[in-house]
């Protein structure tokens, strides 16, 4: 579905009913590329100023260039830039909604897109899961994104963006993604956020905890009450929930020693202890300089997470290899993707689904102070 189309369903969802009154409107601003030295802006009917407020006359498509002084639009100095079109405006081929601000960051440029946060959740749902998906998972999905995004932005009050479109915070790649399913998952639960103690929850989520969630404080070290983990046999027959990978020793000598493990030489690495979730608790690894533990999570981190893909793993040395297996995907903590798809299938509602996985929440209207 396009953009515009897809705009109209909202307006008309979002408009038409009065439940809509009852929460006021909420911007978010999403870092959407950081660090590039060119971009490619293009639109039709785009709106453009200079970052101070002057209007700018260029022909479209823009190529927007990091330079000493700052930032070159078509080859001409400017201070900044901002875009906005009614439509959409594209940025290296995607599109989005709203504003878009380009700056001269530490390196390279910063593109920062500020828009209606309701509109950015329609646009993340396919980022994240699928909208295909039953519906009360698809409702699942907007509530814990939108919950999470109302959180960052109170905790980075004041900061140039409130949220990565990454992996770092939720994956996000505007309008083009969006479709009638993601508009209606989003509109039914307008507003609505999970609450502990009268205020808006960090709401963690993951891909596929193989069996269990794990608690907050063995990822992060820190005891959150709603983060607590849970078992969870509804993710066991997603596809892929076991993965493998062989890697080099040196390369895992390497990304140990880059995360500030003295090793050298690695002679063996051996799972020391699991959790009740099923998570290895340390790494032994033993090399030329003697034995190091490592924690489980840390492994994890140093290695890659697109390669040890959950802390539920085995190991093995094989020659000068290190083999790895495991099952899941993802930090493991609050709700499963998977899981909550399989309930949802079940005929869960999103609300079973949603104090099922975060205990002690409340759902609430309004987006919170």
């Amino acid at each position: 579905m396009n953009c515009f189309r897809t705009f109209l369903i909202l307006a008309i969802c979002l408009f038409a009913g009065g439940s809509s009154a009852a929460w006021r409107p909420e911007t978010i601003r999403v870092a959407l590329i950081k660090g590039a030295e060119t971009l490619r802006i293009d639109g039709t009917g785009v709106l453009l100023t200079d970052g101070r407020g002057q209007p700018l006359r260029l022909e479209m498509p823009l190529e927007v260039k990091r330079t000493r002084e700052g930032i070159a639009v078509n080859g001409r100095s400017v201070a900044g830039l901002v875009a906005s079109a009614p439509v959409r405006v594209t940025v290296n081929g995607k599109g989005y909604r709203g504003l878009l601000e380009v700056t001269a960051a530490d390196r390279g440029l910063l593109v920062v897109n500020e828009l209606p946060l309701e509109e950015y959740l329609i646009g993340l749902i396919n980022c994240e899961i699928s909208s295909a998906w039953p519906m009360e998972a698809v409702k699942s999905q907007a509530v814990i994104a939108r919950s999470y995004a109302v959180y960052q932005k109170l905790a980075r009050r004041g900061a140039p963006y409130q949220l990565e479109s990454s992996v770092m915070d939720q994956v996000y790649e505007g309008c083009d993604v969006e479709d009638s399913r993601a508009a209606r998952g989003v509109q039914e639960t307008a507003g609505e956020v999970l609450s502990f103690d009268g205020k808006v929850i960090q709401a963690f989520y993951h891909s596929n905890c193989a069996g269990h969630t794990e608690s907050s404080e063995r990822v992060w070290g820190l005891s959150i009450p709603y983060l607590r983990g849970v078992p969870c046999q509804y993710c066991q027959e997603a596809n892929p929930i076991r993965w493998e990978q062989t890697i080099p020793l040196k390369k895992v000598e390497a990304a140990l020693r880059g995360a500030g493990y003295q090793v050298s030489g690695i002679r063996e690495l051996k799972v020391q202890g699991r959790n009740d979730s099923g998570r290895v608790q340390e790494v032994g690894v033993s090399s030329a300089r003697g034995k190091v533990s490592v924690p489980g999570v840390a492994f994890r981190k140093a290695l890659g997470y697109g390669v040890v893909k959950s802390t539920n793993f085995e190991l093995r040395v094989s020659g000068d290899d290190c083999q790895i297996a495991g099952s899941g995907s993802g930090h493991g903590v609050g709700l499963c993707q998977w899981g909550a798809k399989q309930r949802a299938g079940d005929g869960f509602s999103y609300r079973e689904i949603l104090s099922y996985y975060y205990p002690g929440v409340t759902l609430t209207k309004g987006y919170g102070q």
